[in-house]
């Protein structure tokens, strides 16, 4: 392939996406199906966002994918009888026929995103099929595999990309087509999104679609440490067998371009003064009296020249730039491209967190990542940490470097929307 997702001549083996019986919630056991709905684990990172949830419905989905209890074990213990127990009561139900899921996302008149919800085969980085463009936390891929391990399922589908471009019209059809009917179920979640998914089971449309798709490779958009967990429980489980596969979306960017969005790091222990005085030679700092959405326009003007940042923490917003470039080579390691030498992610990462300010950027202890901007200066201010506030990189970049093998710093993008968790699950024992 020439390029992320585009048909390639040679007979290099391609996305194999497979129907599933698709788990999902009874309208009538619950409250609501927007009430039983959470975005993804990672994306639930504070505790009153996960009170919330939990207090929505007595279902909601947060209570299998961010189990709460003493001990990992006791957590991932609590999941499995979770679902064991809602499977049982019929407040999740399976679907009678395998198939393929249509999913629409609606978020009023700025947004529209469709793709295709189904189990794709995990496969290894070297078959350049799925192509990550992060670098993922060992113990973050540890506890999601002892969670999937315990409740045997797909708890929510990840999110990739392909770039159809002219060469799936069948599968753009049916998704467009699908659409026009009656969904199986439609729900409005409390951030105005309105959601609705579709199941086709017909074997023929089914086998049209994958035939399609087998030519195409993908990008991770979204769910990196998932598609890890994947990989990590197919080794360990013979094949062939449900492990084989994973839970995905997959939506056709030359049609539904993704928005791009950062996520921001918060610096438990480094007060801002702290953080500020280590910068005093290296980068310039200049502090902005201005609000928050001022203050990230200055931001991006300022990465539109070079790698920039925004700390935050004390009360104002500290614009951070023009780093030095004699630190620069001696510290963002070489070998790699330009393109991945100049991200702001890398400077971050390899200058600043490793040796201006001696932060670990693998423990939940010292940094949190975290993808809502102001929620990350509230929790600042509130904790006397530092926020550090970036500026998203451009798509194409991510493609690029993906297509070359190269990965970026972990969480260095936040691909959205994102879809829903709870609005199908995959059983790996249906």
């Amino acid at each position: 392939m020439n390029s992320a997702g585009h048909p390639e001549a040679t007979a290099r083996r391609g996305l194999e996406l497979t129907p599933f019986r698709g788990l999902r919630y009874d309208p009538d056991r619950v409250g609501s199906l927007a009430a039983v709905t959470s975005p993804p684990y990672d994306v639930v990172v504070r505790p009153d966002g996960l009170l919330h949830l939990e207090s929505a419905d007595p279902h909601n989905i947060v209570r299998l994918i961010l189990p709460q209890a003493a001990t990992p074990e006791a957590r991932n213990e609590q999941a499995a009888r979770t679902l064991h127990r809602w499977t049982a009561e019929g407040v999740l139900t399976t679907d009678p026929e395998p198939g393929l899921y249509v999913y629409e996302q609606r978020d009023g008149e700025d947004l529209l995103q469709r793709g295709v919800i189904g189990a794709v085969r995990v496969s290894d980085p070297a078959e350049q099929v799925v192509l990550p463009h992060e670098d993922v936390m060992p113990h973050v891929v540890a506890d999601r595999a002892a969670l999937m391990r315990a409740t045997r399922a797909n708890l929510e589908p990840l999110l990739l990309t392909y770039r159809g471009d002219g060469g799936t019209p069948f599968t753009t059809a049916l998704v467009e087509r699908t659409a026009a009917q009656p969904p199986l179920l439609s729900t409005t979640t409390e951030d105005g999104f309105c959601h609705r998914l579709w199941s086709v089971t017909d074997p023929d449309t089914v086998a049209r679609v994958r035939s399609e798709l087998s030519h195409h490779q993908a990008l991770i958009a979204d769910g990196h440490h998932r598609w890890a967990t994947y990989r990590t429980l197919r080794a360990e489980h013979p094949s062939p067998g449900p492990w084989d596969h994973g839970l995905v979306l997959l939506v056709d960017t030359a049609r539904y371009p993704l928005r791009v969005r950062a996520i921001h790091r918060l610096l438990h222990d480094v007060p801002v003064h702290d953080a500020l005085a280590a910068l005093a030679g290296h980068f310039r700092v200049r502090r902005l009296e201005s609000p928050l959405d001022e203050s990230l326009n200055a931001l991006a003007k300022a990465a539109d020249a070079g790698n920039a940042f925004l700390l935050a923490g004390d009360g104002a917003f500290h614009l951070v730039d023009r780093p030095d470039p004699g630190l620069l080579a001696r510290t963002v390691p070489t070998g790699r491209p330009e393109a991945w030498r100049t991200l702001d992610a890398t400077v971050l990462h390899a200058t600043l967190l490793a040796h201006v300010w001696h932060v670990p950027d693998d423990s939940a202890a010292h940094i949190s990542y975290i993808h809502d901007t102001a929620a990350t200066v509230e929790k600042a201010e509130r904790d006397g940490g530092t926020a550090v506030l970036m500026h998203p990189v451009r798509e194409e970049v991510v493609r690029e470097l993906a297509r070359q093998g190269v990965t970026m710093p972990r969480k260095s993008t936040s691909f959205g929307p994102k879809p829903a968790s709870g609005l199908v699950l995959r059983a790996l024992d249906a």
